[in-house]
């Protein structure tokens, strides 16, 4: 029970390190081009897993971290209420490496060209507990 108290603790206090990035762009927007065939060009987020608890206490992300909440609108308030757009495992079962990046081109279906959005982010862990948002990040496709 001690653990989850932590937990919770830190998850509120992760910081996430989210650079949202695109062909052709940099900095914190994405370009609308796409690829010539129709398909959004890449625009991928990435970021920095939490090391430690709170308390200092090391967190492995690969064994203490379930996934990763993603959320996409055109507001950049989040909150509980909001379900999430994407969920990243947090370890790749193809290469069974901690996540670190998603490619928001994969919502390219659901969402409409030109349009500002804002990406933010939390991760899950394995008992379920979540963290804060992140910041959120803008783009578009």
């Amino acid at each position: 029970m001690l653990k989850g108290i932590r937990w919770s603790i830190s998850i509120a206090a992760i910081l996430m390190f989210v650079i949202v990035s695109g062909c052709g762009s940099g900095g914190g927007t994405a370009d609308s081009s796409t690829n010539g065939s129709g398909v959004v060009a890449s625009k991928t987020i990435n970021w920095v897993p939490p090391s430690a608890f709170s308390d200092s206490t090391p967190l492995n992300p690969a064994t203490d971290l379930n996934n990763y909440e993603i959320f996409v609108k055109e507001s950049e308030s989040f909150s509980d209420a909001d379900n999430p757009t994407a969920i990243v495992s947090a370890v790749d079962p193809g290469t069974n490496q901690v996540t670190t990046s998603f490619n928001l081109a994969n919502l390219g279906p659901f969402l409409q060209k030109g349009v500002a959005y804002y990406v933010s982010m939390r991760s899950v862990a394995l008992d379920g507990l979540k963290s804060s948002f992140s910041t959120p990040a803008s783009f578009s496709l």
